[in-house]
């Protein structure tokens, strides 16, 4: 089994435990919309039964790879698929996911349901498109652990007991991890829950928690976008307008914008973790850990702007 980006290997692995055996192809710092895969990955992606992968274009360089590989179509599974997906806009673009659909359907009506959640967003990109970072919503990564624990009972029916208890879980961490986030947050009052970031990543975490989300550095969903003259000098007015007191800037991104737009606005510019997790040991090494290690930064920011 292959996962792409080393968030959702993290929650692959835990649903599979020592039952599968899994390759993530992301190290750790890598940024999932510009990692191309190396041959050798290929080689690797081309002979698993499954790929994991993130969705809605998250890995934008890999995909096209990934679907040359020679792999079979219906084995590529979007772990986001069914997710109701928020909009470049703010709109929401609505998924009917049958969560407690038969699980004794054959593998590759599996597959193909769970592929044909994402249909129709494939192709969305930047500003006409919608969001990809799903995990930034606990909630959101609930049906990530539906759609992996469906598919790795229906590849190894023998240890389907296993990953259900591995899926009840991690269900419950997710939900202390909901708890944790909001008994947090409760430190920053509701005027300074504006947030300007490196890229748009926190449309879901703004949602469910109540924040909003007032600029980027790079004013998109993807990080292939460069902002222009004209993007940075609003981003300057918005930060200024809105008295925000800080940038936060994730650990695949390259800071040099920021820290120069930080240092012109006389904000704090502060380290997260949202794209990649931390190295093995480090605060942010899985993904509840990135999670609780974003929120802690967040406040840190903002509680006492």
């Amino acid at each position: 089994m292959v996962a792409t980006t080393n968030i959702v290997g993290d929650v692959v692995a835990n649903i599979g435990g020592d039952a599968i055996e899994l390759t993530t192809l992301m190290p750790v710092g890598a940024d999932p919309h510009t990692f191309e895969a190396t041959p050798q990955d290929i080689a690797v992606i081309a002979e698993a039964d499954v790929v994991f992968v993130n969705g809605y274009t998250m890995e934008e360089a890999l995909m096209p790879l990934i679907e040359n590989s020679g792999i079979a179509a219906e084995r590529i599974i979007p772990v986001s698929a069914g997710i109701e997906v928020l909009e470049f806009e703010g709109d929401h673009s609505h998924d009917d996911h049958e969560h407690e659909e038969d699980k004794q359907s054959s593998l590759l009506n599996l597959f193909t349901r769970i592929a044909a959640a994402e249909e129709g967003h494939d192709h969305d990109h930047d500003h006409g498109g919608v969001d990809p970072h799903t995990w930034m919503s606990p909630t959101n990564v609930k049906v990530w652990v539906e759609n992996i624990e469906a598919v790795l009972v229906a590849l190894d029916p023998a240890h389907e007991e296993q990953y259900e208890q591995n899926a009840a879980i991690y269900i419950e961490e997710l939900a202390a991890l909901d708890e944790f986030i909001r008994e947090e947050i409760a430190a920053i009052p509701q005027e300074n829950r504006k947030l300007v970031v490196d890229h748009m990543v926190f449309g879901y975490f703004a949602r469910d928690y109540g924040f909003r989300q007032v600029g980027a550095v790079f004013p998109s969903f993807s990080t292939l976008a460069e902002p222009s003259a004209s993007d940075l000098a609003a981003l300057q007015t918005t930060i200024t307008e809105f008295g925000v007191p800080a940038i936060f800037v994730g650990s695949t991104v390259n800071p040099t914008v920021a820290t120069r737009m930080a240092t012109d606005a006389g904000v704090q510019l502060i380290p997260v973790f949202t794209d990649s997790l931390s190295a093995a040991g480090e605060p942010a090494d899985t993904y509840l850990n990135m999670m609780r290690f974003t929120t802690q930064q967040i406040v840190g920011g903002l509680a006492g702007a």
